[in-house]
């Protein structure tokens, strides 16, 4: 029997439909949510990627703010523009879309987001919150794979989730948010041994490597619930994600597709976070 598809689309939609709501009491109180973008250098990946954030603001009537820096714009400039933003009190969310450019600390730009502006949720505090359980933002990417996990109806308490990746932005995050769901997580990575018998294992298998078809059908536990993360291009230049979604859609009990997926989600989230950014700082 073929995988359900966890729909990335239907559950955007009802993310920005709510959000729409939330907004417009906001603004009934005199407060609108605003998101500044912040782009450096002219990397078309990411000019792709702004638009689509500037247009899901949009359909839900937040303020969207776009502000350009050049590729040579220098790490202090970068600094100083951010310090504009975060002294703005109609700007509510402060993003800073990554890659920058070689010659910027991309360190020390995320930590100059104020903890309560940054609705990536990328900050060493936001980080460091959401390790020890308090109230923070997270980060969209793995909020929108939990999100994605509980629309199933399937109780993740108990399960063994194992997560394919250790980055900063999503691996990490994903694994101590499946433990926040008293999740058994497992964190692979290049130099894990028996990764393949490892994924077999898995209730939840959420791949985030960035490797066009990286997870075989093999590598799926019948049953299991698939979470790919991954975004690639394959051979003939489609785009893909990590998982091989064919094979393993015959073995899965749920998954979700690419595209589609889990980035509609990604998008959904840094909406919420937004709006929740404007009614904190508005104490509304």
């Amino acid at each position: 029997m073929a995988a359900q598809i966890i729909s990335g689309k239907t559950l955007a939609a009802q993310v920005k439909e709510r959000m729409t709501g939330e907004t417009e009491a906001l603004k009934r109180q005199g407060v609108t949510p605003c998101l500044a973008v912040v782009l450096v250098g002219d990397d078309p990946a990411s000019a792709v990627y702004v638009r689509g954030k500037q247009k899901d603001c949009e359909e839900c009537g937040i303020r969207s703010l776009l502000v350009r820096l050049p590729a040579e714009a220098t790490q202090q400039q970068v600094l100083e523009r951010l310090a504009a933003l975060a002294a703005d009190g109609a700007v509510h969310g402060i993003l800073v879309q990554l890659p920058l450019p070689r010659h910027i600390d991309e360190q020390a730009v995320i930590a100059a987001i104020p903890p309560e502006k940054d609705v990536d949720g990328f900050t060493p505090v936001n980080v460091g919150r959401m390790v020890i359980g308090e109230e923070c933002f997270l980060p969209c990417t793995p909020a929108g794979c939990i999100e994605m996990l509980k629309s199933t109806g399937q109780p993740l308490a108990g399960k063994h989730a194992v997560v394919i990746g250790r980055s900063n932005i999503v691996g990490k995050p994903a694994a101590i948010l499946l433990l926040r769901e008293n999740a058994t997580v497992t964190v692979c990575h290049s130099r894990t041994q028996g990764l393949a018998q490892l994924c077999r294992s898995a209730d939840i298998l959420v791949a985030a490597v960035g490797r066009a078809g990286f997870v075989t059908g093999d590598m799926v536990k019948p049953g299991a619930t698939v979470i790919d993360v991954g975004i690639n291009r394959n051979a003939e230049g489609k785009l893909c994600g990590d998982v091989n979604f064919a094979a393993a859609s015959e073995k899965a009990a749920f998954i979700t597709p690419v595209p589609g997926g889990v980035g509609l989600m990604t998008r959904a989230m840094l909406l919420v976070n937004t709006v929740q950014a404007a009614r904190m700082q508005a104490k509304a």
